[in-house]
């Protein structure tokens, strides 16, 4: 009977995604030691070098992962607000406990061991929300339960931004994509892209102004705010004529102040002119929720007041929440500045490498611009670039293709699953595993800012490499115990 129950066990695992898991590893083994390569110690297996330190904790891992796959399924969600509890916790003390490293204080220091709490926590975040948004009375439409996953996601957020980690700290909020998945609405989602491009162009032209006076980059945000709640009543209300209202009430006074700006009889900053039409915007949505008792006019009216309040905050966030070298390469990024030789110096090198690489690459270990260190973080951030240098086109398909297939057989796991729990916890795994991905390659590749978050499985790193581990087989051994009792 034991036996039986053995071979079920095993036959029950998801073995493409094991396999896929231990390439990535293996791969990340193989690059870290190809960024690192030291001429004077080649020892693949040294453990003064970052290869063996790797592969030390590579083994760790499995050793972490077996354990988790024998685990009663049960004690997961039994665990979870525990889980959860501990590692806020222990992120509080980080605050105070840990060293000032680069800048950041997110590292627990254990002599050797170097541990980074807010990795786990994005495991415990998944199996707490799991828990909570799993339970048969949960609604993401009742203010009860939508607030208390807000918390939920808050309380890291702001815990590795205090850690001066705002990297990572943005990693928890791809966990709405889980929670689209799960029934909140898409236009939070659309609410929330709003908001990055409406900070983006803010920044990027902020110190760019009309006749002296007027910024383009607030008057092009307040003007997309206008079409926006435009499109909004046309969607939610198909209201035709409101819509002309507010297009004729805002326009013609509008174009009337651009042209005495024009003709240089008074210069006046267009943007309060704006504001002040976009006040009457939401005092007329105001009368209109009143009289027609809806509500959506004054979500809308809501919108125009929160997005005007987040532009003028703009400034301070970037200012102020921002760490010096994120301002600095987000100001690269933007085109803002050029500083091939500052911020923007990884990512210049990085793309050398890549386009170094060619089509079948350079071979393993003939890589010059990892071998001459031209690439800073190039075992860790930036392990991409080893691999496009050494393995070419042909060896970066490669590993996009075994992340590719990783993120739809996770997909596929997660909407097999019978218990809510355990959806909501494999959906919580490819948005972590998906954002990470994107995130990262777009960094290497110059796409995206940089904001130091490590490629999953191929990064050198201890905790990472745990952390992503823990997550990734907790869900296979909740998949498992479903085709067991299947």
């Amino acid at each position: 009977m034991y036996q039986i129950e053995k071979n079920r066990f095993w036959s029950s695992l998801d073995w493409p995604i094991l396999l896929v898991y231990l390439a990535l590893c293996v791969i990340g083994c193989l690059s870290i030691y190809g960024a690192s390569y030291d001429f004077e110690q080649p020892g693949f297996f040294d453990l003064t070098q970052r290869s063996g330190k790797q592969f030390m904790w590579f083994s760790l891992a499995l050793f972490i992962g077996v354990v988790i796959l024998f685990m009663d399924s049960n004690k997961y969600f039994t665990w979870a607000f525990i889980a959860y509890g501990a590692l806020m916790v222990l992120m509080v003390a980080t605050i105070f406990l840990a060293q000032d490293i680069k800048g950041s204080r997110s590292w627990l220091v254990f002599g050797p061991i170097h541990l980074q709490p807010a990795e786990f926590a994005k495991v415990a975040t998944a199996l707490a929300l799991s828990r909570v948004m799993g339970s048969y009375t949960f609604s993401m439409k009742r203010l009860n339960d939508a607030l208390l996953v807000a918390f939920l996601l808050f309380v890291p957020f702001a815990l590795t931004i205090m850690q001066k980690e705002t990297g990572s700290a943005l990693v928890f909020l791809s966990f709405m994509l889980m929670m689209y998945r799960e029934g909140m609405p898409g236009i939070i989602l659309f609410l929330a892209v709003c908001l990055v491009s409406f900070f983006i162009i803010g920044i990027r032209l902020g110190e760019v102004f009309w006749f002296g006076t007027t910024s383009v980059g607030q008057f092009s945000v307040l003007l997309l705010v206008l079409i926006v709640v435009c499109g909004m009543l046309l969607s939610y209300r198909k209201d035709v004529k409101l819509v002309k209202i507010i297009v004729l009430g805002n326009t013609v006074p509008l174009l009337i102040g651009l042209l005495i700006n024009v003709f240089g009889w008074i210069h006046f900053n267009l943007c309060l002119l704006q504001l002040a039409l976009l006040g009457l915007t939401v005092a007329l949505l105001l009368v209109n929720s009143l009289v027609r008792r809806t509500s959506i006019y004054l979500l809308i009216g809501l919108f125009v007041l929160g997005s005007a309040g987040f532009l003028y905050a703009t400034d301070y966030v970037f200012d102020n929440v921002l760490e010096p070298h994120h301002q600095q390469r987000t100001k690269v990024f933007l085109g803002m500045e050029q500083d091939l030789g500052g911020a923007g110096y990884n990512v210049n090198q990085s793309k050398i490498a890549i386009g170094s690489g060619g089509f079948l690459g350079k071979g393993f270990l003939n890589g010059t611009q990892t071998k001459l260190k031209y690439v800073p973080e190039q075992d860790t951030d930036f392990i991409f670039c080893t691999v496009g240098e050494e393995q070419g086109f042909v060896g970066s398909v490669v590993v996009l293709s075994l992340y590719f297939f990783l993120l739809i057989r996770l997909i596929i796991m997660a909407e097999r699953q019978r218990s809510p729990f355990s959806r909501i916890y494999g959906y919580s795994v490819v948005s972590v595993f998906f954002f990470h991905f994107i995130i990262n390659i777009g960094m290497v590749l110059g796409l995206v800012p940089v904001i130091g978050i490590p490629l999953p499985f191929l990064s050198y790193g201890g905790s990472s490499l745990w952390a992503f581990t823990i997550l990734l087989f907790i869900f296979i051994r909740l998949d498992a115990d479903r085709s067991m009792h299947g």
